[in-house]
């Protein structure tokens, strides 16, 4: 790397190293060129050997892609018991979350290449959620919508940490059309395998059923709560793997889980659904499995004693699935990955938690 760089070729290799995923007509923007002019000082920082391109050869890349919900997350926890009709002590904090952009930022933390696709509001709760979240995954196919306020989710935790009530803002995700992904198609039909939240509307899960069975591309599709379970197609033959809990399984079949046998015959209803594999999990009694070839497996919760934050654990777990899952692993260790992933969040106050990488995960794995 012996030729000197201009000005121009210095500010953007520094724009380019702090966000690899930076496009050009943000460059343009902010170094106030052309992304004719852009384009070729990119050009140059290649041939100079600067830049090898990550970002800029995404053709030739398969990413993992999650749609659905990227929002604000504020909780409040009570120092006492909560009384109701009046004022309650707390101390409270913020942080990103959604279901799609947490399960995005456990697996771009695991080294895998993410793309996220979701929509948003023009406001500072996204600008938050961007700066926080582009170290992890590719935002630029976020869609913006002028009159809408980015997701936000807020949740009052009681004295013990447990979720008493919680207030969800996600209109912003009715724009997550079927219109919206065949614009983006030429993303979609490269990815490794799709991740789909059900703040998407059903008829935009209809579309991903139709358009990753004609693609081959597996469908992963994470319920977000039991009010969503309605958004869930019937059938669900193009679905590779649904991760659910038990009251989202009880609201969506209508029925009770009451024991370990109500419990599994839930999990054999799923596959008879024609889902191909889903967990069903069961908070501190585990969760159970059912994979394509009929064998049910089910594993008992890790042991916690230390929970500092529930929030963010399902997502971890989901992330931990995917991400053993994608490397080829055997069900019983896809299963451990989750359960792993969820025990150290737990134990973590972040809905992410911080340390998580490819060889923290090697080293979690082995020691639990």
């Amino acid at each position: 790397m012996t030729d000197e760089m201009n000005e121009n070729e210095k500010l953007i290799l520094d724009m380019i190293r702090e966000n690899p995923f930076i496009s050009q007509q943000e460059l343009s923007e902010i170094v106030g060129e052309s992304m004719s002019s852009v384009a070729n000082i990119i050009s140059g920082l290649i041939k100079k050997e600067y830049v090898l391109g990550k970002a800029y050869v995404l053709n030739e890349t398969n990413p993992i892609i999650c749609i659905g919900g990227a929002n604000v997350d504020r909780k409040f926890y009570a120092k006492y018991g909560i009384t109701h009709e009046t004022s309650n002590p707390v101390k409270s904090s913020t942080s990103v979350g959604g279901v799609a952009r947490n399960i995005a930022e456990n697996l771009g933390r695991l080294g895998e290449e993410v793309i996220l696709l979701s929509a948003r509001g023009n406001d500072s709760e996204w600008e938050e959620i961007y700066d926080l979240s582009s170290p992890f995954m590719n935002l630029e196919h976020v869609a913006q919508f002028e009159h809408s306020s980015t997701g936000s989710y807020t949740a009052v935790l009681d004295k013990n940490g447990d979720l008493s009530v919680a207030f969800a803002d996600m209109d912003v995700y009715e724009n997550i059309t079927p219109e919206l992904l065949i614009k983006n198609s030429n993303i979609l039909r490269r990815a490794k395998c799709i991740v789909a939240d059900l703040n998407c509307p059903s008829e935009t899960i209809d579309f991903l059923c139709s358009f990753t069975s004609k693609h081959h591309i597996p469908l992963v599709i994470i319920p977000v709560s039991s009010p969503k379970m309605n958004r869930l197609p019937k059938r669900l033959n193009a679905v590779s793997w649904l991760i659910v809990n038990k009251d989202e399984t009880e609201t969506f079949m209508n029925i009770k889980i009451n024991d370990k046998k109500d419990w599994e015959n839930s999990v054999k209803k799923w596959l008879e659904l024609g889902v191909k594999n889903v967990i069903v999990t069961n908070g501190s009694k585990g969760v159970m499995a059912g994979v394509e070839n009929g064998e049910i497996h089910d594993f008992p919760a890790i042991e916690t004693p230390m929970v500092v934050d529930v929030t963010g654990a399902g997502d971890s777990f989901c992330s931990g699935v995917i991400y053993s899952w994608l490397q080829k692993k055997e069900i019983d260790y896809i299963l451990k990955s989750g359960l792993v992933n969820a025990h150290k969040t737990i134990m973590s106050k972040y809905t992410v938690r911080q340390e998580l990488s490819q060889k923290q995960f090697m080293l979690d794995m082995e020691e639990i």
